[in-house]
């Protein structure tokens, strides 16, 4: 899903941003295999260098149906997308805690 949605965004003129992506899904991929593939997407398809991360906020962390895992497991994830993204290339830039529109802010004033 997210190569095709990338394919969607090319031409766009504005800022696109991606929830997740193939660095993402390779990183839970390796996680659930043992088998390692995450430096792949780092090298091809690549995203923007700049690399937005939000670390687990338990103030506001929630176990539903789209986020299936406890917070110990959010942790554990943060830390290896944190590991992958810092690979030469990308710039892994970290999140504020703070409302909704100061992070917005701050993701766009980093972009100018």
């Amino acid at each position: 899903m997210a190569s095709k949605d990338r394919d969607n965004a090319k031409g766009m003129e504005q800022w696109i941003f991606f929830d997740r992506g193939l660095v993402d899904a390779a990183v839970a991929l390796e996680h659930a295999t043992g088998v390692a593939i995450s430096d792949t997407p780092r090298q091809t398809n690549r995203y923007h260098r700049q690399v937005f991360l939000t670390p687990p906020w338990p103030e506001i962390f929630t176990k539903d149906s789209e986020r299936q895992l406890g917070f110990d497991a959010a942790i554990e994830e943060y830390g290896r997308l944190l590991a992958a993204y810092r690979h030469p290339g990308y710039e892994a830039i970290i999140l504020p805690k703070t409302d909704v529109h100061a992070r917005a802010d701050f993701l766009l004033d980093r972009l100018r």
